[in-house]
């Protein structure tokens, strides 16, 4: 049995759909009802529950030979970084329980380092937890940008013609599609075949500067002129609680930002074949052009 958490989500509905296809027995965890009709008519047995609920894991993790676990914070949470650390508390609870023999963690580059990095400092704290398992075999999946997360950005280029973010506009950055690191995460969970606490970055095909990803995306929806504009880290977290996220996460976001252009974050060991993955931005590219273009 393979338990996967946030299996709606970008990461967990994909790695969900890849071992179904090789024949793997999975247990699905989400937070909304709604969105299991899919994967109930696979025959997929799911779960629904609050993360931070150790006895809803505790269930969740029983038999299960492994876990695919994350910490599917609310944005909109009031205290973020206190909401991550009580979801990560209950995850390793929940694993501790019931003994289970490996876990694969989504983490991010930079969680090596303890402070000084917004989010990510959250993720360091929960590798950590999962670093004091005993008899647990833990694989830490390390990327850093989602190209999904550019989703973010398509109302502020449909209504105002710009991109725009904190991050400054020609640092290089790596990027990778969610796509690649399901894949990463499927054939772990089917294979476990490490020992120990294995931490393995994810970097996408290349470093990508903001810049150029806009002008990629703004040449697929017809505006080739697209520009990037790096904004203040006060005027990025106001524009983010404008969006309706809270000060807590934007205070963490844009201390994650300054943490990127001062260069904290980056690969431990550069750039190797063993971290880069295969899917480019400029073919992702396609389907943020679909959602751009969608009524």
């Amino acid at each position: 049995m393979i338990t996967v958490m946030g299996a709606t989500g970008h990461t967990g509905k994909k790695i969900t759909d890849a071992l179904l296809k090789v024949g793997e027995r999975v247990r699905a965890l989400g937070r909304s009802e709604s969105k299991f009709a899919e994967l109930k008519r696979a025959g997929v047995d799911v779960l629904t529950g609050n993360a931070a609920d150790a006895a809803f894991l505790a269930k969740a993790f029983r038999a299960a030979d492994v876990v695919y676990t994350l910490l599917p914070t609310d944005r909109r949470s009031p205290d973020y970084r206190a909401e991550q650390d009580r979801q990560g508390a209950a995850i390793v609870k929940a694993i501790r329980e019931n003994g289970v023999r490996h876990v694969v963690a989504l983490s991010s580059l930079g969680a090596d380092l303890s402070a000084g990095t917004g989010l990510i400092a959250g993720l360091h704290a929960q590798e950590e937890r999962l670093k004091q398992l005993e008899g647990t075999n833990v694989m830490l999946l390390r990327p850093v940008s989602f190209f999904e997360n550019f989703h973010d950005a398509l109302a502020l280029i449909k209504h105002q013609g710009i991109n725009a973010d904190s991050v400054e506009a020609d640092l290089a950055v790596p990027m990778v599609a969610t796509r690649d690191i399901a894949d990463a995460a499927a054939k772990a969970l089917k294979a476990r075949d490490w020992k120990g606490v294995v931490a393995r970055e994810l970097l996408g095909p290349r470093d990508l500067t903001y810049s150029e990803a806009t002008r990629i995306l703004g040449k697929l929806i017809g505006k080739p002129d697209l520009t990037y504009v790096p904004l203040s880290y006060a005027e990025m977290a106001k524009a983010l609680m404008q969006a309706g996220l809270s000060a807590s996460f934007a205070g963490l976001y844009v201390e994650m930002t300054r943490a990127f252009n001062e260069g904290k974050v980056k690969p431990r060991h550069g750039r190797t074949p063993e971290n880069t993955t295969p899917t480019r931005f400029e073919d992702f590219a396609h389907e943020l052009a679909r959602a751009y273009e969608a009524p």
